[in-house]
């Protein structure tokens, strides 16, 4: 069955895309409203436009601009700051009260007065700053040591750390199970959860930063699979006794410790506990006064791996009572829970996935997430009765809506998308689901241009799994010709690429190759996100396998179509995707006639613990599974044209990965072709990322021989 078909070829679409184009013009993209957010304590809510603050409110289609950058910028320099040129990041104390952190000072500027006054000001070489909910305290990291900064007093020291492999107050865990941050402020301010994490037991990693001469070196901490991991505890620092207490979160020291949530008191802080073999997660209650441990509330195991990458979410009101997300029955769902353990009811409930919490309604009685529940290619938001767990969808639209919940919860914030609309901004009411008003519909920024129809569709997977992709024909298609194709393919958990948003998720790029006279062709295959545990767990233990088998289906549906040149294929990716493109090189020889991996995982041993022991065990458990994995032992079946890329310092997917499959490759008398970018971590971006697609293009032209189409 066709789920979704775009034509973006309209009436006289003939201009081309560069590579700036598709990779950096700005202008290209839908048009957003920058720094849209809602206003503190009510329905207003503000945004950027033409380096001025506009705002409005949810009741009424008036918006007045009430701040120009000039006017700030006078106030902000009175205040004893610098000139400020474009519009800084916007937060709000209150309904009359901006907080702008620049500078290295946190200011508060006053819109009834117009004036601005500084808060407190911290270090100039400051990372990881993070407001108070006060808006009025900030705590930031320098070097491996963690700071408060408040109003009249002089920066406190949290820590005070002289061993460069201890942390404090950044992100610990390598940012997995949902970890984006280090520090988490209690309810009110008075207190501050942090990450300690010790890393003195882990191999120094080295990079080298080849700018200075002669080279630098700079070592990293990176556990590897099957090696030592680091030792993380959770410091809670008062604010007015300047004193930290540790949590006793226990043995053994090479544990998880995710989801750090504060009760609403303040008196407690709950941790999701995850074994390092990550099979079996305690939630934990510990006392924040004192560090003891208070008890278990529950636990959840599972034969494969848990991963709980959400904390709690109090119920305003009832301080007893929390809803928490768990993919206890194969699908990540949303259950009540008082603070005893006990489940008091399940609020959702499906083949289908929670992907995001918005928040409560004033009264608690009702709960906003958003869901997968239409369609593992869409998301739309919904409300929860609490009392009852009668479920309200409230989205509009088939696509994918991303949804923001005004602080009273009485409206939502909808950023829109769908494969032929590129965003509608609504604000929509909680009550209905009706739009109160719509504050963007963005024109689209291709319109001029030749592009190719995008299709979505299924195909089924050798178990019979519906398996989504996407295609796009070169514009002025002729079925009567036989056209290359180029494979796009990520292929690894925690990311999808076949969806419906604008263009069907593809970028620019795709459009510029089908432009050049290519078919370009992405599939989903089992391991990747949205669709349940089953699907992504498929590929447990065997990384590399079912996804190959997958791909392959989908080269089989290629392959049946009669305008598709089986002999000129080609397939690209990054990171797992450069797996995925040297494994497809490697294991199915035959298949590609060309393949560009970048960024490339060879040999799972050399990658960082807690993501590979999750999907692969660790080396001493599955030997067999990390043998099959590694490409070093596959080296000698390529027959294709394969090109590898990668940063110099890439603290992600280490240099050693590429380099010890061009050594493989020398000893085997194999031929490949190689190029790096000094200097780029994992990612290459900004203008060089111009320069990474060229590359990119040019090896594929000049193996595929691909004329654009007149």
């Amino acid at each position: 069955m066709l789920l979704a078909v775009a034509t973006l070829q309209a009436q006289a679409q003939d201009k081309m895309l560069t590579m700036e184009d598709a990779i950096i013009n700005p202008a290209l993209q839908p048009e957003n409203l920058r720094q849209l957010n809602w206003v503190a304590g009510s329905d207003d809510f503000t945004f950027v436009k033409d380096n001025a603050l506009v705002r409005g409110n949810a009741k009424s289609t008036k918006h007045n601009t009430i701040l120009t950058v000039d006017k700030l910028s006078a106030a902000i320099q009175a205040a004893g700051g610098k000139e400020v040129k474009s519009f800084p990041a916007v937060q709000w104390k209150d309904a009359n009260t901006l907080v702008l952190n620049l500078q290295g000072k946190i200011f508060n500027y006053n819109l009834k007065d117009g004036k601005a006054t500084i808060v407190t000001t911290y270090a100039a070489d400051a990372e990881n700053a993070e407001l108070d909910p006060t808006k009025q305290r900030i705590a930031y990291t320098k070097g491996n040591n963690l700071y408060v900064s408040a109003p009249g007093a002089a920066d406190v020291a949290v820590t005070n750390e002289k061993n460069e492999g201890i942390v404090n107050g950044q992100a610990a865990h390598r940012s997995e199970f949902g970890i984006s941050k280090g520090t988490f402020w209690s309810p009110t301010g008075k207190h501050l959860a942090f990450y300690r994490m010790d890393q003195t037991m882990v191999t120094d990693y080295p990079l080298v930063d080849v700018a200075p001469l002669p080279a630098k070196l700079n070592n990293i901490k990176y556990p590897m699979a099957g090696g030592k991991s680091h030792h993380v505890t959770v410091g809670v620092y008062n604010t007015a006794t300047k004193q930290t207490t540790f949590l006793k979160t226990g043995e053994p020291a090479e544990q998880y410790l995710t989801n750090i949530t504060w009760s609403p008191d303040e008196k407690h802080i709950y941790i999701a506990v995850v074994n390092r073999d990550q099979n079996h997660m305690k939630l934990n209650q510990y006392d924040a006064a004192t560090g003891d441990f208070v008890k278990t509330l529950l636990e959840e195991k599972h034969a494969k791996y848990v991963e709980p990458e959400k904390g709690l979410y109090f119920v305003p009101g009832k301080p007893n009572q929390f809803v928490r997300v768990s993919e206890r029955t194969g699908y990540d769902h949303l259950y009540l829970y008082d603070t005893n353990g006990k489940e008091i009811r399940t609020l959702t409930k499906g083949d289908w996935m929670i992907t995001d919490v918005l928040g409560f309604s004033k009264d608690g009685k009702k709960l906003y997430y958003s869901s997968t529940a239409e369609s593992p290619l869409e998301r739309h938001f919904y409300s929860v009765d609490l009392n009852n767990g009668k479920n309200t969808r409230l989205s509009q639209g088939s696509g994918t809506h991303s949804a923001k919940l005004s602080p009273n919860g009485n409206y939502i914030i909808d950023t829109y998308s769908s494969q032929v609309t590129p965003r509608k901004i609504w604000v929509v009411n909680t009550k209905d689901g009706k739009v109160a008003q719509t504050l963007l519909t963005s024109k689209n920024p291709v319109a001029d241009y030749a592009l190719g129809e995008v299709t979505i569709f299924p195909i089924k997977a050798d178990d019979g799994t519906d398996l989504y992709t996407r295609m796009i024909t070169p514009p002025n298609f002729d079925k009567n010709k036989k056209y290359p194709v180029v494979v796009y393919v990520y292929g690894g958990p925690h990311l999808q690429l076949v969806t419906n948003s604008w263009m069907g998720g593809a970028n620019l790029w795709m459009q510029l190759m089908a432009q050049k006279g290519y078919i370009v062709f992405t599939l989903d295959p089992r391991g990747t996100s949205a669709r349940g545990l089953e699907f992504e767990q498929a590929t447990f233990r065997q990384l590399g396998t079912v996804e190959m088998a997958d791909q392959l289906r989908g080269v089989e549906y290629l392959k049946s179509l009669p305008y598709v040149d089986a002999s000129r294929m080609g397939i690209h990716g990054w990171s797992f995707g450069g797996f995925m493109t040297t494994t497809m090189m490697l294991k199915s020889p035959e298949t590609f006639k060309v393949g560009v991996a970048g960024g490339p995982v060879i040999d799972w041993n050399y990658y960082e613990v807690m993501y590979t022991e999750r999907y692969m065990d660790s080396p001493e458990q599955n030997p067999e599974g990390y043998k099959n994995a590694n490409l070093l032992n596959h080296v000698k079946n390529l027959k294709g044209k394969l090109l590898m890329i990668h940063g110099t310092v890439d603290d992600v997917v280490v240099w050693q990965h590429s380099l010890a499959f061009l050594k493989k490759a020398v000893d085997e008398g194999v031929l490949l072709d190689y190029f790096v970018y000094p200097g780029h971590p994992h990612n290459v971006i900004g203008k060089d990322r111009v320069h990474l697609m060229r590359k990119v293009t040019q090896y594929l032209d000049d193996n595929l021989k691909a004329t654009p189409q007149q």
